[in-house]
């Protein structure tokens, strides 16, 4: 894509100039979001036309201009181009999901890693998503597994508004749950010892909250699918560091558990992956043995 852009923008911007920009967007409905480390009025304008010149369906082009951050996983974003909103439809999977993307975190990079679940989802399974943000994975479950139910939870009321609307332009009433709240509280109060796989899509927070999704669990077990971020140097192997540190964090709740599928789901920066590990939970302390033991 750099180089496509570097053609379309090589009257307006020096080789230095494009230097500043990421060498790579998303697009999320007819919104692109790119990265501007230096910030530059005259070059951001051209790189944001040549972004809408390359993609007809972009009317919106945002730079990020601060990483994700707070409990929420929100970005600092401007207007650099076409319509100045941050608000969207994408549509994926043939599914259909409003968001605002300042207000909710969402990332078109992880529609690969949803379609993965959701095919992994057997009929009559009950399904809790930890970190639901605007409903992606959820949605995407119960719309390919008819027979599925899934309680959504999300502790930002922005994401959860907009998970109840894409709930509802979906048509999955009375088959995905919203629920607003930290996800500790809902499990404790709503979910102990019901779902047959326990979603924790939240790297940051994932190792944290495997008590809470292992109290989920019915007593006879079931599938825990658990995102981390791992730094791994040229001869180090993200994917053994990330098994070690579940599985250290499962034996260290008494629980016995097998390795399912161990995978990265996407590079975020120079030695950094965010990794998937799919653990199937098969005995001992589950379900209500965790209930009212409240970090």
């Amino acid at each position: 894509m750099r180089k496509r852009l570097r053609s379309k923008v090589s009257p307006e911007v020096s080789a230095n100039g494009f230097g500043n920009f990421c060498n790579s967007f998303d697009v999320v409905g007819d919104i692109a979001i790119t990265k501007l480390p230096v910030p530059s009025q005259e070059n951001s304008q051209a790189v944001a036309q040549a972004i809408m010149s390359c993609n007809g369906g972009v009317k919106t082009v945002l730079a990020q201009t601060s990483g994700v951050r707070g409990d929420f996983r929100l970005r600092g974003l401007v207007c650099i181009g076409g319509e100045d909103r941050t608000r969207t439809t994408h549509r994926e999977h043939g599914c259909v999901f409003a968001v605002d993307v300042e207000r909710c975190y969402f990332s078109p990079r992880l529609s690969g890693e949803r379609l993965r679940i959701a095919n992994l989802v057997q009929p009559g399974e009950v399904v809790v998503n930890l970190f639901a943000g605007v409903g992606c994975f959820s949605i995407l479950i119960a719309k390919r597994v008819p027979t599925a139910s899934v309680y959504s939870i999300d502790v930002n009321p922005d994401a959860y508004a907009f998970m109840v609307e894409n709930v509802r332009a979906n048509r999955l009433f009375g088959r995905v749950f919203p629920l607003l709240g930290d996800a500790k509280a809902q499990v404790e109060a709503h979910l102990c010892a019901i779902a047959d796989r326990v979603l924790l899509p939240l790297p940051e927070k994932a190792i944290e909250y495997l008590p809470c999704a292992v109290s989920a669990l019915r007593a006879s077990g079931g599938w825990l699918h658990v995102h981390v971020f791992e730094h791994a140097k040229k001869t180090e192997d993200a994917l053994n560091q990330a098994r070690a540190r579940v599985a250290e964090a499962l034996t260290s709740l008494g629980v016995g558990f097998s390795f399912g599928s161990v995978r990265e789901v996407r590079s975020i920066g120079p030695n950094w992956s965010q990794v998937v590990v799919d653990v199937h939970v098969v005995s001992s302390r589950l379900g209500s043995g965790f209930c009212g033991e409240r970090d």
